[in-house]
């Protein structure tokens, strides 16, 4: 299914790095292009946006992570449930500092109170400006928004 090719493609990302900690290298400049983005900006939305792209997923095309949440493809917010998010949806996690969504991954699974991810541009202690793809666990109520963009 579409969706478990989705997952293949962001799975083989797992363990890609920056190359000086500066939201660069090869991988990471080739994410960010998707978005027409340059080398040097948050690259966590234009992740997603390249694994899309590489099966032909329509998608917010955007490395701006609010742009992951228009209401027609929102799912699930923390504040009034919904849909059971599931493998290839995309989160979004919101900075009250920002006052926005400052950061978004895929769901790899929804189970409980826990969500494992992939994300990029993140790190071991979660951060929105990390060095690389990890596979992570959440709790969900880190979760504000769950989006899908696979039918």
């Amino acid at each position: 299914s579409l969706r478990r090719e989705v997952q293949a493609v962001y799975t083989s990302q797992i363990g890609v790095r920056e190359a000086t900690g500066r939201n660069d290298g090869p991988q990471v400049e080739a994410y960010l292009q998707s978005t027409k983005m340059k080398r040097g900006a948050p690259w966590c939305a234009a992740f997603v946006t390249w694994c899309f792209n590489q099966v032909g997923v329509r998608n917010a095309q955007s490395a701006w992570s609010p742009a992951w949440f228009p209401k027609a493809n929102t799912i699930w917010r923390n504040s009034t449930g919904g849909m059971t998010p599931t493998t290839g949806d995309v989160f979004g996690i919101y900075y009250p500092n920002l006052q926005r969504i400052g950061h978004v991954g895929f769901v790899d699974k929804w189970s409980g109170n826990w969500v494992i991810t992939v994300e990029g541009n993140t790190n071991d202690a979660l951060s929105r400006e990390g060095d690389g793809v990890y596979k992570k666990r959440r709790n969900i109520r880190q979760v504000h928004s769950v989006s899908r963009w696979i039918n």
